[in-house]
């Protein structure tokens, strides 16, 4: 019940946002779960003829916060991100409270903060086993959504360094992402002179009949009616992804003054 309630709420609260309904629903079957693996701890200690206490319960839901909840995945890629150039910023710091405290509200944050804490502390972060958990339970398209928000981290202090751009680049292979949606994305957040290109994925010495041709593919591969059926949120990717392609070509086309 959780995940559809807090799947609404998030696509709502963000401006019907995508990655907002996305996290609403990964959190709230967190929540389910969580709530549906006490109830069975319980009736275990029913059967058993012992009292599940609070702290009983507490520590079974310890024990079962490991990297296969969603806002401990979520709190790790974000710790990675922001430990990348040695430095953890307040900027980045506030970027993240922010984002979760729109996401998720109040009830939720404490919780966040003290994970990603333990994150920041932790001298290693099992990013090669969170990233697996990540490719086996979310879709292509979710999964390029969280590089939007390991960028929008690394962007909070204004500049996206190369160690954050190598560390996001490594969990995006991790998590099974195409090296051209990575380079489509990192070129929305660190352009230099070639990042249209790279958004429709070519090189500055292709020729106009290879441009026209990439965008005419990209055109095909992300025109928004290709989700039409699988809601709102994903109609609204899906623009934004076209919008970019838009521009890119637009850019493209005006500096070589194309027809």
């Amino acid at each position: 019940m959780f995940k559809w309630i807090l799947a609404i709420a998030g696509f709502l609260f963000l401006g019907r946002s995508f990655l907002g309904g996305m996290l609403g629903f990964f959190v709230g079957s967190f929540i389910d779960n969580s709530q549906r693996a006490m109830g069975r701890a319980k009736e275990q200690a029913a059967r058993e003829g012992r009292t599940f206490s609070a702290e009983d319960l507490f520590q079974y839901y310890q024990q079962r916060a490991t990297t296969n909840d969603v806002p401990t995945m979520l709190m790790a890629l974000s710790a990675a991100v922001m430990k990348a150039d040695g430095k953890v910023l307040k900027s980045e710091l506030n970027y993240v409270k922010t984002f979760f405290n729109q996401q998720f509200g109040p009830q939720f944050s404490s919780l966040h903060l003290q994970t990603l804490k333990k994150f920041l502390d932790s001298d290693t972060i099992p990013l090669q086993r969170i990233c697996q958990d990540i490719k086996l339970r979310m879709q292509p398209e979710v999964r390029v959504q969280l590089l939007h928000y390991m960028f929008g981290i690394a962007k909070a202090d204004g500049d996206v360094s190369i160690s954050e751009i190598n560390v996001i680049e490594r969990i995006s292979g991790m998590m099974g992402v195409s090296n051209i949606d990575f380079e489509s994305v990192k070129n929305m957040f660190h352009r230099d002179v070639n990042s249209d290109y790279k958004v429709l994925g070519l090189e500055p010495d292709s020729t106009d009949e290879q441009v026209k041709k990439a965008y005419r593919k990209m055109v095909i591969k992300f025109h928004p009616d290709k989700v039409e059926q699988m809601g709102a949120e994903y109609q609204k990717g899906a623009k934004e992804k076209f919008q970019k392609i838009q521009e890119a070509y637009e850019a493209i086309k005006k500096n070589r003054k194309m027809k």
